[in-house]
């Protein structure tokens, strides 16, 4: 069994533009004399790797304590795919999914709103991207809307980048914080 961390480091990682850089501070250091290292974390939970709840885009929805942790755990498959995603491409990418409800694009996928509509269409219960966001800037919130209210979630910011495409099994669970609509995510792709 390998196991391939597709996290990006918190506090350096890129943010999603006009989201405050995150920031820790040293409260208490033992080269200091202090009893303890001790660290204060400052950040927005979609910082780094994270995942995106219902709560994000919807007043009623599910916070992050609440979602079902069976959609970030399990069998997935990684699959390529640069630029902006149209429902046709998705069409076209679907075979590749081999019936899996975990999706994970490596490169620059940008989803529109067809191409959400698609691999919802096909069950998708988890879609997850290298970037920012999952969706093209002029649908982000269409798109985030789309997929989170179809009962799927939300993976961003991973890194997928020394990974070959194919069938993986997914750990992605997220910190467990009550009634916020978001956390950060230390992901994990186990190859058997």
């Amino acid at each position: 069994m390998k196991i391939h961390d597709i996290s990006r480091d918190l506090v350096t990682a890129p943010i999603y533009p006009g989201d405050p850089n995150p920031k820790l501070t040293k409260i208490a250091d033992l080269e200091n004399g202090d009893y303890a290292n001790i660290s204060h974390l400052s950040a927005c939970l979609h910082s780094g790797t994270h995942l995106d709840a219902p709560l994000h885009f919807y007043a009623n929805g599910d916070d992050i304590a609440s979602i079902d942790l069976h959609k970030v755990i399990g069998e997935c498959m990684v699959i390529e795919w640069d630029g902006v995603m149209l429902g046709t491409d998705a069409e076209k990418l679907l075979p590749r999914l081999d019936h899996q409800e975990r999706v994970l694009f490596k490169g620059t996928a940008q989803l529109t709103q067809s191409a959400a509509f698609v691999w919802i269409d096909a069950g998708v219960k988890l879609i997850g991207v290298e970037g920012t966001s999952v969706a093209v800037a002029a649908e982000t919130a269409t798109v985030h809307r789309d997929i989170l209210s179809s009962g799927a979630l939300i993976l961003e910011g991973l890194d997928l980048s020394d990974i070959p495409m194919g069938r993986y099994f997914l750990f992605a669970a997220p910190i467990k914080i009550e009634n916020v609509e978001g956390a950060p995510v230390r992901a994990l792709l186990i190859e058997r």
